[in-house]
């Protein structure tokens, strides 16, 4: 009996703590959800009424549709781009036994430790020295900020198709190719299929990454070309007002939809 409570006991901190650190996770965007809605102009508490006309505002804003505009054409890119480097990144970990393998891999997820000022500055310096070198306009072009974006969304694309390498059948892929399939057969018609669900999964990530990555942003967009999460930044200088929550919540619906179907029809919790 004294064993059983203890269990109980034990599951029901577990619970709790769970509880406690969604809630934490949770709070921000319930609130931010909440002031989406408020009538007032200057946020106060309690609100005097609630109204849409803040999600009527953000088109009236041009600078958020364009923000959103190079924000999705360059998080697209970003995303496309990865996959071509990361999904053959991913394979080559897997499958290949060679001596830097371990360093290689740490090299590709080194992004996602490194801070994101840091690493921004170290692009933009690697962008200084290119332009340099080459004596051609590098700093502030559209594709230097797409380079930018691929480095951070590659770490998502490799990890989580190694993840879902992780779980296909080796002897499934030798049989095929006994069968006389060659690699590039082998690969289409039987690794793909098994890794599919990791590499939406990475799409998915990256282009999340990407569209509301700030720091590396910062450092490499250039004049009169400017993405959503800088925008908001620059309206948060100048004025504060539902508007900004009323863009967060049309990102966390997008975002949030986005993530319903791709799981409708990929189960991203296999790898994720």
């Amino acid at each position: 009996m004294i064993a059983l409570l203890h269990r109980r006991a034990r599951r029901w901190a577990l619970n709790g703590a769970a509880a406690v650190g969604l809630g934490y996770i949770l709070l921000p965007l319930v609130f931010v959800t909440w002031l989406a809605f408020f009538h007032q102009e200057i946020p106060s508490f309690p609100p005097e009424g609630y109204s849409l006309r803040w999600f009527a505002a953000i088109l009236d804003q041009r600078k958020f549709v364009s923000g959103f505009s190079v924000g999705f054409q360059l998080a697209a890119l970003a995303m496309v781009l990865g996959l071509a480097l990361g999904v053959p990144a991913a394979l080559c970990l897997a499958r290949r036994n060679f001596r830097l393998r371990g360093p290689l891999a740490n090299l590709l997820l080194m992004p996602i430790i490194v801070p994101g000022v840091v690493l921004g500055t170290a692009m933009y310096v690697f962008h200084v020295e290119v332009e340099n070198g080459l004596d051609m306009d590098v700093i502030g072009t559209f594709y230097a900020l797409v380079a930018g974006h691929i480095v951070i969304v590659i770490p998502w694309v490799v990890r989580l198709v190694t993840a879902s390498l992780s779980g296909v059948d080796r002897a499934t892929e030798e049989a095929a190719q006994n069968l006389g399939a060659n690699p590039w057969i082998t690969f289409w018609r039987i690794t793909l299929p098994a890794i599919r669900p990791g590499i939406v999964a990475g799409a998915l990530f990256a282009f999340v990454t990407s569209f509301g990555n700030l720091e590396m942003s910062l450092f490499l967009v250039g004049p009169g070309r400017t993405t959503l999460p800088i925008v908001i930044l620059q309206y948060l200088e100048w004025k504060i007002d539902p508007t900004i929550a009323a863009v967060s919540v049309v990102q966390i619906v997008l975002i949030g939809t986005a993530m319903l179907i791709t799981d409708r029809y990929v189960k991203l919790a296999r790898v994720v």
